[in-house]
């Protein structure tokens, strides 16, 4: 990739979001920080900005940008929040999340992906972080409760323990259906009660663990 070109790149991309319907100033000026390019492997580089899935290794994928923009605008995250995070992946989505939040804790079941993620945050300055590396579907109750979560994985359901660490008033973002097709979820939680809606159908990874999908 031409070093002069990630800037007019990722600005197209951003006009291109927001035509398409990603209306979150705050949204919009994280992807304007965050160079996608440094999250996908290096032979990939010259596709970073394109509106496409990316295999990062292991099996997993960095999500299509319009589908990180669509979940991190779901979520609503606040300077103030707590956001956990399952599927570190590239560490893409945690590094939007920790501009927009006061502390991402993010759970990945590859160390090999953790480990990357971590570095490529560190070198970009992001500190407000915690890499856990585990079974997501328990989430991390020693930090709960979280005022936002994302999973970038699919699960057949949503895991009973992201919903017991889910604060009251807060929102969790997520892919549930079979392992071929899914539907986008957004989940409120207020009063002990939940809200849903299904946004739109979206197509994921399996998410592994205990309240996921067995491993294949």
């Amino acid at each position: 990739m031409d070093p002069k070109r990630p800037e007019a790149l990722r600005e197209k991309l951003v006009n291109r979001l927001a035509a398409r319907g990603i209306a979150s100033p705050r949204v919009l000026w994280a992807m304007r920080q965050v160079p996608r390019e440094l999250f996908v492997p290096a032979a990939c580089a010259y596709e970073a900005y394109e509106d496409k899935p990316l295999a990062i290794g292991f099996g997993q994928t960095i999500s299509q940008p319009s589908m990180v923009a669509l979940m991190t605008e779901l979520a609503e995250p606040q300077p103030a929040d707590r956001v956990l995070e399952i599927g570190t992946g590239s560490g893409y989505q945690a590094a939007l999340l920790a501009l927009l939040s006061k502390e991402v804790v993010t759970i990945e079941r590859f160390p090999a992906l953790a480990i990357r993620a971590a570095k490529r945050l560190s070198d970009l300055g992001i500190w407000n972080v915690l890499y856990l590396v585990g079974d997501g579907t328990l989430g991390w109750p020693h930090a709960a409760p979280y005022q936002r979560i994302i999973v970038t994985a699919a699960a057949p359901k949503i895991p009973k323990p992201l919903l017991e660490q889910l604060a009251d008033g807060g929102i969790l973002v997520i892919p549930v259906g079979c392992r071929t097709e899914q539907v986008l979820i957004r989940a409120e939680k207020k009063n002990d009660g939940l809200r849903y809606e299904h946004v739109i159908h979206c197509r994921f990874v399996p998410l592994v663990g205990q309240f996921g999908w067995p491993e294949e």
